[in-house]
């Protein structure tokens, strides 16, 4: 009696159903079809499996996984995926010419099918992406006119030359940024029951003020909140304040902006020197300032708070909140543990 499919039996009793017929027909002497008829199998598939076992022994009768191994089954050969995670880690989709500003699936799917013609499903695409270890993630933002061999110069050898120096001089070093405040600013999230949205009223009406803060490694932090733009009368009033009763020499490093490196601004640091000296950052590299960490503490600590109705509101509730991280010295040394500026820690 024939079975009705074999290959729906598991391995074992199949390698089973083939060493018994092998075992009719070469060592009983019966025929193919006999044993064919005793195992419930077609004639020519005895055939088969006696000639198998006559070119390879009785380890051609072994079970075996149908179909391809997984490393055949790939469209992509081992060195097209190397090729292909190191294009993804250096460069980004328009530097090769890809109309993509971001790596998604559609723009890995893309190059592949430049780059090799191959054309592979998105679904299959996103597996090699799975299997790379890569998953979709939010960018950092950077500019394209930053310069990495400038930045390493700081790292290795401006900052560590000012760090230096002020050892040497008693100096404490200190990291200034300004930020803008407005009450359209995004908020935080909220619970609600499933299916309801939570609202949130507040006035339509866009007003803001400004800040300018310090922060050191050891815990210190310093601000002023100002109205407008910054320009070279709020900068000057700011270090005014900043230096006044100080015994200690400061080095301020800050950024590029224009107002830094303003001609009254050099003058009357240079008027100053042994109290104050200015350094800069490389442009276009706000992640290596601690400061800009404290501008994010600020600006998510306003977010939990009720939404000002006016200015003078909103110019009180950050006076409150820095004073309030004025009072907590660990919280200001904690911006120094990111990895982008533990290099200033």
């Amino acid at each position: 009696m024939q079975l009705d499919d074999v290959r729906k039996l598991d391995a074992s009793t199949q390698e089973a159903l083939r060493r018994r017929a092998v075992r009719l027909v070469e060592e009983k002497a019966c025929t193919h079809q006999y044993a064919a008829d005793a195992v419930g199998v077609a004639r020519q598939t005895v055939s088969k499996w006696v000639s198998a076992c006559r070119r390879g022994g009785s380890s051609a009768l072994q079970s075996h996984k149908r179909g391809r191994d997984s490393a055949s089954q790939k469209a992509l050969t081992g060195r097209e995926e190397h090729r292909l995670q190191q294009m993804i880690r250096d460069k980004c989709p328009d530097q090769l010419k890809l109309p993509f500003a971001l790596w998604t699936a559609a723009a890995v799917q893309e190059l592949i099918d430049r780059e090799w013609g191959k054309h592979l499903a998105l679904s299959t695409v996103r597996l090699y992406l799975q299997r790379w270890g890569f998953t979709p993630k939010k960018p950092l933002i950077r500019a394209k006119e930053r310069c990495p061999a400038r930045i390493q110069r700081w790292l290795a050898t401006e900052y560590p030359a000012i760090l230096r120096r002020a050892k040497a001089e008693g100096a404490l070093i200190l990291w200034g940024d300004e930020t803008g405040v407005c009450n359209q600013d995004q908020i935080g999230r909220s619970y609600a029951p499933q299916g309801q949205t939570p609202v949130l009223t507040k006035t339509t009406k866009r007003f803001s003020t400004a800040m300018i803060s310090v922060v050191s490694n050891r815990g210190e932090l310093r601000f002023m909140v100002y109205d407008g733009a910054l320009n070279v009368a709020t900068f000057l009033r700011f270090l005014r304040r900043l230096i006044r009763g100080r015994q200690q020499k400061l080095f301020l490093i800050v950024d590029n902006l224009k107002v830094h490196h303003a001609y009254k601004v050099q003058a009357w640091v240079a008027q100053h020197q042994s109290a104050l000296e200015l350094c800069f950052l490389p442009p276009y590299a706000p992640e290596l300032n601690p400061d800009e960490y404290l501008n994010n503490d600020l600006k998510q600590r306003l977010s939990l708070r009720p939404k000002p109705r006016d200015k003078p509101s909103l110019v009180k509730q950050v006076r409150a909140t820095m004073q309030s991280l004025q009072r907590q010295p660990a919280r200001t040394r904690s911006y120094f543990r990111a990895p982008a500026v533990r290099y200033a820690a």
